[in-house]
């Protein structure tokens, strides 16, 4: 179970249809991305890291990716949630006695 944090709750809607990743990588740590077209036809972007135990670690949203059809805005969305899965598992691992 993922504890949504507001950046989510902001973005999401009901009413708009949206392509959705989600991965669970080796720390346990899960990675949902979700793109979407707007009523206006951009493109609009989620991207959600959440700790193994489900607490977001970070939650960005991106209300235009001009330029980007959803596909491509979802791809983008996955390599950047990747790296912030790598960046995290890094800075822990230097934390860690």
């Amino acid at each position: 179970m993922r504890i949504r944090g507001s950046m989510y709750r902001d973005w999401e809607d009901s009413q708009l249809k949206s392509i959705t990743h989600e991965e669970t990588v080796e720390s346990g740590s899960t990675i949902d991305v979700e793109a979407r077209l707007s009523s206006a036809g951009t493109t609009q972007l989620f991207i959600g890291v959440y700790s193994s135990d489900g607490v977001a670690v970070i939650e960005i949203a991106y209300d235009s990716r001009p330029g980007e059809t959803v596909t491509q805005a979802l791809a983008w969305g996955v390599d950047q949630a990747r790296g912030f899965v790598s960046m995290d598992s890094t800075f822990l691992t230097h934390l860690r006695p």
